[in-house]
């Protein structure tokens, strides 16, 4: 894939995986929309951008509000003439009591943020990829969201249904040129997983996962999980019975 010639508006853009993947990218020549609510550190981030040799506009907004993440959209397409491809990358963790303990508040706004915005995204880009018969939408999705996992309800089950969102959509416009890529990673070292007491398996530096986004992209895989370690693990998960699966996962403590 030549990133020079390649369009990306990408959100969740301000750390973790969005800001090592910007830079990344930057790196190949790519043009990025930087898509996230902390101007400041999207202006930062712009500028890293441009001294490591890619084109880039920040774009604060809440992937959460519709209406502003078209309008992000609609001035990056203003200023570079379309998106070649959308990162769907926003998200938070909810590891914290409330979201843990169910609390309905809490739960929407981590489904709000890491599943509806991804949804505001699509619908922020899909209808001109449609148009150019042309795209590749990329949701960076979880290995939690094969199965619920303890202390994990709200996120497992924005990450199941981000991947069955995808999927459809891949399904619903193949026929339009556009390309569907679904990335379901394990363990990153990143704010999200911050602050826990307790060992995460086969977890990777950024730097170490960032070339796994980037190939799976590269090469427009439909699904791209890895560790390899742990994502078979977590895939044989998918076919235990439920009374073998709910010894196994029930002790994990990953969360804690």
């Amino acid at each position: 894939m030549n990133w020079n010639t390649k369009k990306v508006f990408l959100t969740g853009a301000s750390s973790g995986i969005g800001e090592a993947l910007a830079i990344a990218l930057a790196k190949k020549g790519a043009t990025l929309g930087l898509v996230a609510r902390r101007e400041e550190l999207l202006n930062d981030l712009k500028t890293r951008c441009e001294a490591a040799g890619g084109k880039a506009v920040a774009l604060p907004c809440d992937v959460v509000d519709p209406l502003a993440i078209q309008d992000a959209a609609r001035r990056f397409r203003e200023e570079f003439g379309h998106i070649d491809i959308m990162i769907a990358n926003a998200g938070i963790g909810g590891n914290d009591e409330k979201t843990r303990a169910y609390e309905p508040d809490s739960v929407k706004k981590l489904i709000d943020i890491n599943l509806l915005g991804a949804v505001n995204s699509i619908h922020a880009v899909i209808g001109d990829m449609i148009e150019r018969k042309n795209g590749h939408l990329v949701a960076i999705s979880s290995l939690a969201g094969f199965r619920g996992l303890p202390k994990s309800a709200a996120y497992s089950a924005s990450k199941a249904g981000m991947t069955a969102f995808f999927e459809s959509v891949r399904l619903d416009h193949a026929k339009n040129g556009i390309d569907v890529t679904i990335i379901q990673p394990g363990f990153i070292k990143t704010p999200l997983t911050s602050g826990r007491s307790n060992k995460m398996p086969f977890i990777l530096e950024l730097d170490e996962a960032i070339p796994h986004f980037i190939s799976a992209i590269e090469q427009k895989k439909k699904f791209h999980a890895f560790p390899f370690p742990l994502s078979w693990v977590v895939k044989l998960g998918r076919i235990m019975p439920a009374w073998l699966y709910d010894n196994v996962a029930g002790r994990a403590r990953y969360r804690e």
